[in-house]
């Protein structure tokens, strides 16, 4: 009697715990900056606020540079869950100084922003960029998609929604779900994983180029999830896999000059 009211009080604790991750999962998974910050005052002088409205009504201010030369393309950016657009200007510098267009995609809820964050929230936002970017005369075909972590499901779904160049994915998981807490039992995670981002289940539509870079020492996305949505991708692909690198120093391991040359070496 005593084992199977403990059992009992144990199941209750259980379900109150999972009940908890259900109700507060997107407080878990999102971290925006709400501070609104100007591309100059991020050393980004040549960018433009670009305040842009999605079809539910939210706007999001993005940040715009167009392309040096008609040849060359345009790096729409998806930043991953915490911060902001500014917390990522060495990576538009980058792509900017390579005679890049870039626009880094502002969010709901980020930057100062309205809204608060969700996946399809978060689609909205990133649906409304590309046909900003169309409605300005650049093709679609001329926009490289760069996600970064979080970043990447949104990637990947503008990837699978419009005929774009090519892809970048920064340290791309399988799936939100498989990101669970290990105390919410895998099943149970799929069941209440209400933003799940399935990479691995889009990736086989994919049929455009595909580089896919990640840390081997990532600690907050296994570097095993990269490798399977490599995998899962049938087309034009590549891994690049940084032995010493984590999940948010990929940069200070060299990973920029590279994707940079990843992406030129398809201009050609």
């Amino acid at each position: 009697m005593i084992m199977a009211k403990t059992v009992l009080g144990l199941g209750g604790v259980y379900l109150l715990l999972v009940g908890f991750v259900a109700l507060t999962q997107r407080g878990m998974i999102y971290h925006p900056d709400s501070t609104r910050v100007r591309p100059d005052e991020a050393g980004l002088p040549e960018m433009v606020p670009v305040p842009i409205k999605s079809a539910d009504g939210w706007i999001a201010t993005s940040w715009y540079a167009p392309p040096k030369g008609a040849n060359r393309p345009t790096i729409v950016f998806f930043h991953g869950n915490s911060g902001a657009q500014a917390d990522r200007a060495h990576k538009a510098r980058a792509f900017l100084d390579a005679g890049f267009g870039v626009l880094m995609a502002g969010y709901r809820g980020f930057g100062g922003n309205g809204g608060r964050p969700s996946e399809k929230g978060l689609y909205a936002d990133a649906e409304a960029v590309v046909r900003w970017l169309t409605g300005q005369g650049l093709a679609s075909r001329r926009l490289v998609l760069y996600g970064e972590s979080l970043g990447s499901g949104i990637a990947m779904e503008m990837a699978i929604r419009h005929e774009v160049m090519m892809v970048v994915l920064e340290s791309p998981f399988t799936s939100l779900a498989d990101l669970a807490p290990a105390y919410v039992l895998p099943p149970l995670a799929q069941l209440l994983t209400r933003d799940r981002y399935d990479n691995l289940i889009k990736a086989p539509s994919l049929r455009v180029p595909l580089l896919v870079v990640h840390g081997d020492k990532d600690g907050l996305v296994p570097v095993t999830m990269g490798h399977a949505v490599l995998n899962a991708a049938d087309t034009v692909k590549e891994g690049l896999f940084l032995p010493e690198a984590h999940h948010n120093d990929l940069w200070e391991h060299g990973a920029g000059k590279r994707i940079i040359d990843f992406i030129t070496r398809r201009l050609l």
